[in-house]
């Protein structure tokens, strides 16, 4: 029985690397988030997507308010994600006020969804200190919204339908954790799954090192 599981974790961690070596090659500038190095404080691109749990419907709005986050959206003839009203719009700039903790995922990429519970519970220890986002990339809409209340989660739930925030994050393999300093710059990422212990020692880092940005 040991050997089975040993076999399927092997296969999941081969499946994340042939992901994450096809998605560098099609970045090979920029390399995949939770892989390859990212240039210090990095600016995260900015993005509105609809709330996966309501009833907007729609791709992801990944159009610069500033040119320094990404290169390939500025000059989009769309109003920036940032700055549009849309009701049931998730906005990750209204969560740069604290620590951000970002979880990129989709259902067939083996334990994901178990991670998302995983999130859930870390997000209800630390909420009000550091901001939770788990984003779903091209999942079927109203499988979420199930998983959603099948499982209780009380996380924010983004839904990234046509992959636009999962392609300009350099996503390549699931999950994928981000975790940025307030005002959306990165401090740190990785892909692979977590428990509940290893994600708090990573959320309790991401407090340290705010702590030490703001104080130095």
């Amino acid at each position: 029985m040991r050997d089975r599981y040993s076999l399927l974790a092997g296969l999941i961690f081969a499946a994340i690397i042939v992901i994450a070596t096809l998605n560098t090659l099609a970045n090979k500038e920029e390399g995949t988030l939770g892989l390859d190095k990212v240039a210090r404080r990095w600016p995260l691109p900015e993005f509105a997507v609809p709330n996966a749990a309501g009833r907007l419907e729609g791709d992801a709005n990944v159009a610069q308010d500033d040119c320094a986050t990404a290169d390939t959206p500025c000059g989009s003839p769309r109003r920036p994600a940032c700055r549009i009203q849309t009701p049931e719009a998730i906005r990750v700039c209204d969560f740069f006020d604290r620590p951000l903790v970002l979880s990129f995922w989709f259902s067939h990429g083996g334990n994901c969804v178990a991670q998302q519970d995983v999130v859930d519970r870390v997000y209800a220890r630390y909420r009000g200190r550091v901001n939770f986002l788990s984003l779903n990339v091209r999942d079927d809409r109203d499988a979420v919204r199930e998983l959603i209340r099948e499982r209780h989660w009380r996380m924010p739930v983004g839904y990234d339908r046509d992959g636009a925030v999962d392609g300009i994050y350099r996503v390549g393999g699931c999950p994928t954790f981000a975790y940025a300093y307030p005002g959306g710059t990165l401090e740190s990422a990785g892909i692979g799954e977590l428990s509940v212990a290893q994600l708090e020692a990573h959320v309790r880092a991401l407090l340290r090192a705010t702590r030490a940005a703001e104080t130095g």
